[in-house]
Protein backbone atom coordinates (compact mmCIF):
# COMPACT_ATOMS: atom_id res chain seq x y z
CA UNK A 1 0.00 0.00 0.00
CA UNK A 2 1.21 3.42 -0.83
CA UNK A 3 1.13 5.97 1.91
CA UNK A 4 1.10 9.71 1.26
CA UNK A 5 2.88 11.64 3.93
CA UNK A 6 1.37 14.98 4.94
CA UNK A 7 3.42 17.87 3.62
CA UNK A 8 5.78 19.30 6.15
CA UNK A 9 6.97 22.84 6.37
CA UNK A 10 10.60 22.97 5.38
CA UNK A 11 13.18 24.65 7.63
CA UNK A 12 13.68 27.26 4.93
CA UNK A 13 9.96 28.00 4.82
CA UNK A 14 9.77 28.31 8.62
CA UNK A 15 12.82 30.57 8.57
CA UNK A 16 11.19 32.73 5.93
CA UNK A 17 8.02 32.99 8.03
CA UNK A 18 10.09 34.07 11.03
CA UNK A 19 11.97 36.60 8.97
CA UNK A 20 8.70 37.83 7.44
CA UNK A 21 7.31 38.44 10.96
CA UNK A 22 10.50 40.31 11.84
CA UNK A 23 10.23 42.45 8.72
CA UNK A 24 6.59 43.30 9.51
CA UNK A 25 7.37 44.15 13.14
CA UNK A 26 10.37 46.36 12.39
CA UNK A 27 8.72 48.19 9.50
CA UNK A 28 5.43 48.70 11.39
CA UNK A 29 7.23 49.97 14.50
CA UNK A 30 9.35 52.50 12.62
CA UNK A 31 6.45 53.52 10.39
CA UNK A 32 4.17 54.01 13.41
CA UNK A 33 6.68 56.17 15.29
CA UNK A 34 7.34 58.24 12.16
CA UNK A 35 3.67 58.90 11.38
CA UNK A 36 2.73 59.61 15.02
CA UNK A 37 5.53 62.14 15.47
CA UNK A 38 4.97 63.83 12.12
CA UNK A 39 1.31 64.58 12.84
CA UNK A 40 1.39 64.95 16.61
CA UNK A 41 -0.08 68.49 16.79
CA UNK A 42 -3.24 67.12 15.17
CA UNK A 43 -3.27 64.30 17.73
CA UNK A 44 -3.24 66.82 20.60
CA UNK A 45 -5.91 68.95 18.93
CA UNK A 46 -8.33 66.08 18.31
CA UNK A 47 -7.85 64.67 21.82
CA UNK A 48 -8.64 68.00 23.48
CA UNK A 49 -11.71 68.51 21.30
CA UNK A 50 -13.01 65.00 21.92
CA UNK A 51 -12.51 65.34 25.70
CA UNK A 52 -14.89 68.31 25.89
CA UNK A 53 -18.64 68.20 26.31
CA UNK A 54 -21.30 70.63 25.10
CA UNK A 55 -20.99 73.99 26.87
CA UNK A 56 -17.67 73.15 28.53
CA UNK A 57 -15.23 76.06 28.88
CA UNK A 58 -12.38 76.66 26.45
CA UNK A 59 -9.18 74.74 27.24
CA UNK A 60 -7.34 77.47 29.18
CA UNK A 61 -10.21 78.74 31.36
CA UNK A 62 -9.82 76.13 34.08
CA UNK A 63 -6.19 77.07 34.56
CA UNK A 64 -6.98 80.81 34.76
CA UNK A 65 -9.67 80.26 37.39
CA UNK A 66 -7.64 77.81 39.43
CA UNK A 67 -4.47 79.85 39.69
CA UNK A 68 -5.87 83.37 39.87
CA UNK A 69 -5.18 83.79 43.61
CA UNK A 70 -2.29 81.42 44.27
CA UNK A 71 0.65 79.73 42.56
CA UNK A 72 -0.28 76.13 43.28
CA UNK A 73 -0.64 73.57 40.52
CA UNK A 74 -2.78 71.02 42.35
CA UNK A 75 -5.83 69.47 40.75
CA UNK A 76 -8.25 70.94 43.34
CA UNK A 77 -6.89 74.15 44.83
CA UNK A 78 -7.40 74.38 48.61
CA UNK A 79 -5.77 77.76 49.14
CA UNK A 80 -8.31 79.93 47.31
CA UNK A 81 -11.41 80.99 49.23
CA UNK A 82 -14.92 80.84 47.81
CA UNK A 83 -14.97 84.58 47.30
CA UNK A 84 -11.62 84.54 45.53
CA UNK A 85 -12.82 81.72 43.27
CA UNK A 86 -15.93 83.69 42.37
CA UNK A 87 -13.86 86.79 41.57
CA UNK A 88 -11.42 84.74 39.49
CA UNK A 89 -14.28 83.10 37.63
CA UNK A 90 -15.73 86.50 36.76
CA UNK A 91 -12.38 87.73 35.46
CA UNK A 92 -11.81 84.55 33.49
CA UNK A 93 -15.25 84.83 31.90
CA UNK A 94 -14.48 88.43 30.95
CA UNK A 95 -11.16 87.36 29.41
CA UNK A 96 -12.82 84.59 27.40
CA UNK A 97 -15.51 87.03 26.24
CA UNK A 98 -12.84 89.40 24.94
CA UNK A 99 -11.08 86.57 23.11
CA UNK A 100 -14.36 85.40 21.59
CA UNK A 101 -15.36 88.95 20.59
CA UNK A 102 -11.94 89.62 19.02
CA UNK A 103 -11.96 86.39 17.02
CA UNK A 104 -15.61 86.29 15.96
CA UNK A 105 -16.71 89.94 15.92
CA UNK A 106 -13.59 91.71 14.78
CA UNK A 107 -12.74 93.06 18.27
CA UNK A 108 -16.07 94.77 18.99
CA UNK A 109 -16.92 95.25 22.62
CA UNK A 110 -20.22 94.01 23.56
CA UNK A 111 -22.39 91.97 25.73
CA UNK A 112 -22.50 91.46 29.46
CA UNK A 113 -20.19 88.56 30.26
CA UNK A 114 -22.25 87.29 33.16
CA UNK A 115 -25.27 86.66 30.94
CA UNK A 116 -23.44 85.16 27.97
CA UNK A 117 -24.66 81.71 26.89
CA UNK A 118 -22.07 78.86 26.73
CA UNK A 119 -19.65 79.39 23.85
CA UNK A 120 -20.66 77.62 20.64
CA UNK A 121 -18.80 74.53 19.51
CA UNK A 122 -15.54 75.65 17.93
CA UNK A 123 -14.20 74.41 14.65
CA UNK A 124 -10.79 72.81 14.30
CA UNK A 125 -9.03 75.98 13.09
CA UNK A 126 -10.58 78.24 15.76
CA UNK A 127 -9.72 75.74 18.48
CA UNK A 128 -6.13 75.49 17.25
CA UNK A 129 -5.80 79.28 17.24
CA UNK A 130 -7.00 79.44 20.82
CA UNK A 131 -4.57 76.73 21.90
CA UNK A 132 -1.73 78.62 20.24
CA UNK A 133 -2.77 81.90 21.88
CA UNK A 134 -2.77 80.27 25.32
CA UNK A 135 0.25 77.95 25.12
CA UNK A 136 2.19 78.68 21.95
CA UNK A 137 3.87 75.93 19.95
CA UNK A 138 4.74 73.76 23.02
CA UNK A 139 1.02 73.22 23.64
CA UNK A 140 0.86 71.14 20.47
CA UNK A 141 3.75 68.86 21.46
CA UNK A 142 2.90 67.92 25.04
CA UNK A 143 3.51 64.18 25.42
CA UNK A 144 5.05 63.56 22.00
CA UNK A 145 7.64 61.17 23.48
CA UNK A 146 5.08 58.87 25.08
CA UNK A 147 2.91 59.03 21.97
CA UNK A 148 5.79 57.94 19.72
CA UNK A 149 6.63 55.07 22.10
CA UNK A 150 2.98 54.06 22.29
CA UNK A 151 2.52 54.11 18.52
CA UNK A 152 5.74 52.19 17.82
CA UNK A 153 4.91 49.57 20.45
CA UNK A 154 1.29 49.24 19.33
CA UNK A 155 2.12 48.79 15.67
CA UNK A 156 4.99 46.37 16.40
CA UNK A 157 2.88 44.14 18.67
CA UNK A 158 -0.15 44.35 16.38
CA UNK A 159 1.73 43.24 13.29
CA UNK A 160 3.68 40.62 15.27
CA UNK A 161 0.39 39.01 16.30
CA UNK A 162 -1.34 39.67 12.97
CA UNK A 163 1.48 38.28 10.82
CA UNK A 164 1.89 35.28 13.12
CA UNK A 165 -1.83 34.53 12.90
CA UNK A 166 -1.76 34.88 9.10
CA UNK A 167 1.20 32.50 8.81
CA UNK A 168 -0.55 30.02 11.09
CA UNK A 169 -3.76 30.26 9.08
CA UNK A 170 -1.92 29.66 5.80
CA UNK A 171 -0.09 26.69 7.28
CA UNK A 172 -3.25 25.09 8.64
CA UNK A 173 -5.42 25.69 5.58
CA UNK A 174 -2.76 25.45 2.89
CA UNK A 175 -4.35 28.50 1.29
CA UNK A 176 -2.26 31.62 0.69
CA UNK A 177 -5.36 33.76 0.09
CA UNK A 178 -7.20 34.91 3.22
CA UNK A 179 -10.86 35.88 2.93
CA UNK A 180 -12.34 39.01 4.49
CA UNK A 181 -13.99 37.39 7.54
CA UNK A 182 -10.90 35.48 8.76
CA UNK A 183 -8.88 38.66 8.15
CA UNK A 184 -11.26 40.68 10.36
CA UNK A 185 -11.15 38.06 13.11
CA UNK A 186 -7.35 37.94 13.10
CA UNK A 187 -7.26 41.74 13.14
CA UNK A 188 -9.46 41.84 16.25
CA UNK A 189 -7.31 39.24 18.02
CA UNK A 190 -4.15 41.14 17.09
CA UNK A 191 -5.64 44.37 18.50
CA UNK A 192 -6.41 42.76 21.85
CA UNK A 193 -2.92 41.24 21.93
CA UNK A 194 -1.18 44.62 22.34
CA UNK A 195 -3.64 46.31 24.74
CA UNK A 196 -2.10 45.00 28.00
CA UNK A 197 1.10 46.86 27.09
CA UNK A 198 -0.09 49.87 25.08
CA UNK A 199 -3.29 50.97 26.85
CA UNK A 200 -1.45 52.28 29.97
CA UNK A 201 0.82 54.33 27.69
CA UNK A 202 -2.25 55.59 25.83
CA UNK A 203 -3.93 56.62 29.11
CA UNK A 204 -0.82 58.51 30.20
CA UNK A 205 -0.56 60.25 26.82
CA UNK A 206 -4.21 61.34 27.00
CA UNK A 207 -3.68 62.64 30.54
CA UNK A 208 -0.66 64.68 29.41
CA UNK A 209 -2.55 66.11 26.43
CA UNK A 210 -5.61 67.17 28.45
CA UNK A 211 -3.82 68.24 31.65
CA UNK A 212 -4.22 71.88 32.76
CA UNK A 213 -2.03 71.80 35.88
CA UNK A 214 1.38 72.00 34.20
CA UNK A 215 2.59 68.81 35.91
CA UNK A 216 5.22 66.70 34.17
CA UNK A 217 4.72 63.15 32.81
CA UNK A 218 6.31 61.48 35.86
CA UNK A 219 4.13 63.48 38.26
CA UNK A 220 0.99 62.65 36.27
CA UNK A 221 1.90 58.96 36.13
CA UNK A 222 2.53 58.91 39.89
CA UNK A 223 -0.81 60.62 40.53
CA UNK A 224 -2.66 58.14 38.30
CA UNK A 225 -1.08 55.17 40.06
CA UNK A 226 -1.66 56.59 43.55
CA UNK A 227 -5.35 57.27 42.85
CA UNK A 228 -6.50 53.95 41.41
CA UNK A 229 -3.42 51.78 41.02
CA UNK A 230 -2.89 49.81 37.84
CA UNK A 231 -6.65 49.70 37.24
CA UNK A 232 -6.48 53.45 36.59
CA UNK A 233 -4.09 52.80 33.71
CA UNK A 234 -6.72 50.78 31.85
CA UNK A 235 -9.50 53.40 31.69
CA UNK A 236 -11.54 53.03 28.55
CA UNK A 237 -10.71 49.39 27.95
CA UNK A 238 -14.44 48.61 27.60
CA UNK A 239 -14.45 50.74 24.44
CA UNK A 240 -12.28 48.12 22.77
CA UNK A 241 -15.19 45.71 22.55
CA UNK A 242 -15.98 47.82 19.47
CA UNK A 243 -12.68 49.63 18.86
CA UNK A 244 -10.90 46.32 18.17
CA UNK A 245 -12.77 46.45 14.87
CA UNK A 246 -11.17 49.77 13.88
CA UNK A 247 -7.68 48.52 12.97
CA UNK A 248 -9.18 45.22 11.88
CA UNK A 249 -11.37 47.02 9.34
CA UNK A 250 -8.52 49.36 8.35
CA UNK A 251 -5.88 46.70 7.74
CA UNK A 252 -8.37 44.22 6.25
CA UNK A 253 -9.46 46.80 3.66
CA UNK A 254 -5.80 47.61 3.00
CA UNK A 255 -4.68 43.98 2.73
CA UNK A 256 -7.61 42.83 0.60
CA UNK A 257 -7.24 45.63 -1.94
CA UNK A 258 -3.45 45.29 -1.88
CA UNK A 259 -3.77 41.57 -2.65
CA UNK A 260 -5.97 42.37 -5.63
CA UNK A 261 -3.55 45.04 -6.88
CA UNK A 262 -0.55 42.68 -6.62
CA UNK A 263 -2.48 39.82 -8.23
CA UNK A 264 -3.39 42.07 -11.17
CA UNK A 265 0.22 43.16 -11.45
CA UNK A 266 1.38 39.52 -11.81
CA UNK A 267 -0.77 39.02 -14.90
CA UNK A 268 0.82 41.89 -16.79
CA UNK A 269 3.65 41.29 -19.31
CA UNK A 270 7.10 42.01 -17.97
CA UNK A 271 6.14 41.26 -14.35
CA UNK A 272 9.11 41.41 -12.00
CA UNK A 273 8.85 38.86 -9.12
CA UNK A 274 10.85 41.22 -6.92
CA UNK A 275 8.19 43.88 -7.27
CA UNK A 276 5.99 42.50 -4.46
CA UNK A 277 5.14 45.77 -2.74
CA UNK A 278 2.94 48.77 -3.43
CA UNK A 279 4.39 51.99 -4.73
CA UNK A 280 4.58 54.96 -2.36
CA UNK A 281 1.59 56.70 -3.95
CA UNK A 282 -0.45 53.47 -4.04
CA UNK A 283 0.21 52.71 -0.38
CA UNK A 284 -0.46 56.32 0.65
CA UNK A 285 -3.81 56.51 -1.15
CA UNK A 286 -4.96 53.05 -0.07
CA UNK A 287 -3.99 53.80 3.53
CA UNK A 288 -6.11 56.97 3.43
CA UNK A 289 -9.18 55.15 2.14
CA UNK A 290 -8.86 52.30 4.64
CA UNK A 291 -8.46 54.64 7.62
CA UNK A 292 -11.39 56.84 6.55
CA UNK A 293 -13.75 53.87 6.44
CA UNK A 294 -12.68 52.50 9.84
CA UNK A 295 -12.68 55.92 11.57
CA UNK A 296 -16.20 56.91 10.51
CA UNK A 297 -17.62 53.53 11.54
CA UNK A 298 -16.00 53.51 14.99
CA UNK A 299 -15.74 57.21 15.92
CA UNK A 300 -18.45 57.36 18.65
CA UNK A 301 -16.49 54.76 20.62
CA UNK A 302 -13.21 56.58 19.92
CA UNK A 303 -14.65 59.68 21.57
CA UNK A 304 -16.14 57.61 24.38
CA UNK A 305 -12.71 56.16 25.16
CA UNK A 306 -11.10 59.62 25.29
CA UNK A 307 -13.84 60.92 27.61
CA UNK A 308 -13.40 57.95 29.94
CA UNK A 309 -9.68 58.72 30.14
CA UNK A 310 -10.19 62.46 30.72
CA UNK A 311 -13.65 63.91 31.49
CA UNK A 312 -14.84 60.84 33.44
CA UNK A 313 -11.38 59.95 34.79
CA UNK A 314 -12.24 60.79 38.40
CA UNK A 315 -15.80 59.51 38.73
CA UNK A 316 -15.58 56.54 36.40
CA UNK A 317 -17.92 55.55 33.58
CA UNK A 318 -21.58 56.54 33.96
CA UNK A 319 -24.25 53.83 34.30
CA UNK A 320 -24.72 52.15 30.97
CA UNK A 321 -21.12 52.71 29.89
CA UNK A 322 -20.19 54.09 26.49
CA UNK A 323 -23.54 53.35 24.78
CA UNK A 324 -25.26 55.50 27.43
CA UNK A 325 -22.63 58.22 26.93
CA UNK A 326 -23.25 58.22 23.17
CA UNK A 327 -27.02 58.44 23.67
CA UNK A 328 -26.53 61.31 26.13
CA UNK A 329 -24.32 63.17 23.67
CA UNK A 330 -26.88 62.65 20.92
CA UNK A 331 -29.65 63.98 23.19
CA UNK A 332 -27.55 67.06 24.05
CA UNK A 333 -26.48 68.05 20.56
CA UNK A 334 -27.41 65.47 17.95
CA UNK A 335 -24.88 63.90 15.60
CA UNK A 336 -22.73 67.05 15.80
CA UNK A 337 -22.09 66.37 19.49
CA UNK A 338 -21.52 62.64 18.96
CA UNK A 339 -18.97 63.35 16.22
CA UNK A 340 -17.31 66.32 17.97
CA UNK A 341 -13.63 66.33 16.99
CA UNK A 342 -14.02 64.06 13.96
CA UNK A 343 -12.39 66.74 11.75
CA UNK A 344 -8.92 66.54 13.33
CA UNK A 345 -9.43 62.81 13.99
CA UNK A 346 -9.97 62.14 10.29
CA UNK A 347 -7.25 64.56 9.19
CA UNK A 348 -4.66 63.15 11.57
CA UNK A 349 -5.82 59.55 11.33
CA UNK A 350 -6.03 59.43 7.55
CA UNK A 351 -2.66 61.13 7.01
CA UNK A 352 -1.07 59.10 9.80
CA UNK A 353 -2.33 55.80 8.38
CA UNK A 354 -1.24 56.80 4.88
CA UNK A 355 2.24 57.82 6.06
CA UNK A 356 2.56 54.74 8.25
CA UNK A 357 1.55 52.29 5.52
CA UNK A 358 3.74 54.06 2.94
CA UNK A 359 6.76 53.98 5.29
CA UNK A 360 5.99 50.41 6.37
CA UNK A 361 5.85 49.13 2.80
CA UNK A 362 9.21 50.69 1.92
CA UNK A 363 10.94 49.72 5.17
CA UNK A 364 9.62 46.15 4.86
CA UNK A 365 11.18 45.86 1.39
CA UNK A 366 14.54 46.98 2.79
CA UNK A 367 14.34 44.56 5.74
CA UNK A 368 13.32 41.63 3.53
CA UNK A 369 16.14 42.41 1.12
CA UNK A 370 18.60 42.37 4.02
CA UNK A 371 17.13 39.05 5.24
CA UNK A 372 16.93 37.56 1.74
CA UNK A 373 13.17 37.01 1.88
CA UNK A 374 10.72 37.51 -1.00
CA UNK A 375 7.13 38.10 0.07
CA UNK A 376 4.52 35.82 -1.45
CA UNK A 377 0.86 36.88 -1.25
Amino acid sequence: AAYRQAPKQSPTSMSNDTESVLAEVVSASLGGAFSASSLYPLEVLKTKMQAETKGSPPPAVATVVRHQKCSCTCESCQQCSIAADAEAGSKAAAAVSVIRDDSMLGGEEGDDEDNDPPPPQQGMVAYAKQMYAEGGVPAFYAGIETSAIQSATEKALYFFAYTGLKNGYKTLTGNHTIDTLPNLLMGCLAEWAHLPVTLPIDCLTTKIQTDTTGAGPIALLTAMLSEKGMAGMYKGIQAYTVLCLKPAIQYTVFEQVKTMVLAGRRTKPGYNPRNESLGAAEAFFLGMVARTVSTILCFPYVRGKVMLQSTYAEGGAPPGGIPAMVLEMFADGGLGEVFRGIGPELTRGVLSAALMMMAKEKIAVIVRTMLGVRRIE
